[in-house]
């Protein structure tokens, strides 16, 4: 399998470089860059078919333009995340001391911990 992704369109075998998605609630086609993953309810199309969709009567085409290529992480980025990787390898003891309390420390918001997860006071009461 080519990795690839083909124009959408009957015996068109050119690559993709547009996805286009039909919003039925408000009669609209939206034309947009090339998705990140291929979706079953979207169509993707060549640089000609894009060029020449047309959408029915009555219905409006919503062509949004593409913003260049592929954004790429910044350097800020990759050091934030390697930082917050750091912390969450940091045992927990050490941690709850990096934020001022002993290890038996609550967070005044929390209010009950079932696992993984918290509940936590309103900030308006």
């Amino acid at each position: 399998m080519s990795p690839v992704r083909r124009c959408s369109r009957t015996a068109c075998g050119r690559p993709a470089v547009a996805t286009l998605t039909y919003v039925y609630a408000d009669s609209t086609a939206v034309l947009g860059p090339l998705a990140t993953y291929a979706e079953p309810h979207c169509y993707d199309l060549c640089a000609e078919h894009s060029e020449r969709l047309t959408a029915p009567r009555g219905w409006e085409v919503v062509r949004l333009a593409d913003t260049g290529g592929p954004t790429r992480p910044s350097g800020d980025d990759l050091e934030a995340l390697a930082n917050a990787v750091r912390e969450a390898a940091r045992p927990q003891e050490r941690a709850a001391e990096a934020g001022g309390g002993g290890p038996g420390a609550a967070d005044p918001m929390e209010v009950a911990r079932r696992g993984h997860l918290r509940v936590l006071k309103s900030p308006d009461s």
